[in-house]
């Protein structure tokens, strides 16, 4: 397995991943898939603002994707990303999103941010939530009930993890 910088042509493929996920799983609450388009307007959002997009590859194409982004727009939070990680159904459970994540640390910490947030769809995305908690992050809270989809309510979990010096000090 290779994990690199996504590009452009990279996107057909992440779409389909991400399309799997919004059909038939609960890790994010989008309904509708989004087309090959709109995931390449999110692709350049987030790499245009100079973070990273990752995708995992082997010799039958993207295993899975990764990328981390501003938490929120406000300037206070500029040190404080958050990790998005799909894995293609077929290749799950073999390490793939624990790869992704620990190369988005070791990214995030090499730039020089200070928190990793994981905003973890459904509480009983337990395969999401381990490969978290393996690499360090704290549960600090579920929100209860906050999504429907699928004719339930579906909560949503959210881990912490510092970066490099975390709270500390004072990035300058």
């Amino acid at each position: 397995m290779d994990i690199r910088d996504a590009t452009d042509a990279d996107v057909p493929d992440m779409q389909a991943i991400y399309a799997h996920h919004v059909l038939h799983g609960t890790g994010t609450f989008e309904e509708d898939p989004p087309s090959v388009e709109e995931m390449l307007g999110r692709f350049h959002k987030v790499v245009d603002r100079g973070c990273v997009w990752l995708v995992a590859t082997d010799a039958t194409g993207v295993l899975g994707f990764g990328y981390y982004a501003p938490f929120r727009d406000r300037s206070a939070y500029r040190f404080t990303v958050e990790d998005s990680i799909y894995v293609r159904e077929d290749v799950r459970g073999q390490g793939v999103g624990k790869a992704l994540v620990m190369r988005l640390i070791e990214l995030g910490t090499a730039a020089g941010l200070r928190q990793m947030i994981a905003v973890i769809g459904d509480s009983e995305n337990v395969g999401s939530i381990g490969v978290h908690a393996s690499l360090g992050f704290q549960m600090i809270g579920t929100m209860k009930s906050a999504g429907i989809k699928f004719g339930r309510w579906l909560d949503v979990v959210t881990m912490q993890r510092p970066l490099g010096k975390g709270d500390a000090n004072i990035p300058a």
